[in-house]
């Protein structure tokens, strides 16, 4: 995947990751942690995984077309790097969704698992979904310092500040 409406994939298709896996990971615990929530959420948390886990290398193969159409930098390529990492965080991810729906439904049908069990699954819930939304916000950070570096806080400011009406455009 290349382009989409004469815009890079990639920037449209990374905020998808964006939103899916801190939502994912945020309601998978909740279904790992309170019955209440996996009774009413583990079919959709298993959705939401396996649409990020689907989005996840389209989004890295759309990084890497714009990657090349743009020339490697050392900090993209490092943002790249890190970017292929995603789906090793994100099938994790899907597992525990998966797992949480095992659970869901031998509740479901007076066959709970062993509470030992449940709480194994549930500390791995956790584990993985914190890894997946720490592993997005580096690469989101690695990307937008490739593409940004220091030209916002090295620009001139244009006209006066909103908030702080003394800063001139020298």
């Amino acid at each position: 995947m290349s382009t989409f409406d004469g815009l890079p994939a990639h920037v449209l298709l990374v905020h998808i990751i964006i939103v899916l896996v801190p939502l994912t990971s945020v309601l998978t615990i909740a279904c790992a942690l309170w019955p209440a929530a996996r009774t009413r959420l583990a079919w959709l948390v298993a959705g939401l995984a396996a649409v990020t886990v689907i989005a996840t290398p389209l989004t890295t193969e759309a990084g890497e077309w714009l990657e090349h159409r743009v020339g490697r930098s050392p900090a993209l390529h490092a943002h790249t790097r890190l970017g292929d990492t995603m789906l090793y965080f994100a099938v994790p991810l899907l597992i525990v969704a998966v797992l949480l729906v095992i659970v869901h439904l031998r509740e479901t049908r007076d066959r709970p698992l062993p509470s030992a069990l449940v709480a194994g699954i549930a500390i791995l819930t956790i584990a993985a979904g914190a890894a997946a939304t720490v592993q997005v916000y580096r690469i989101g950070d690695s990307g937008a310092r490739s593409v940004w570096g220091d030209k916002v806080t090295s620009a001139p400011v244009i006209g006066p500040h909103p908030a702080r009406p003394e800063l001139l455009d020298p």
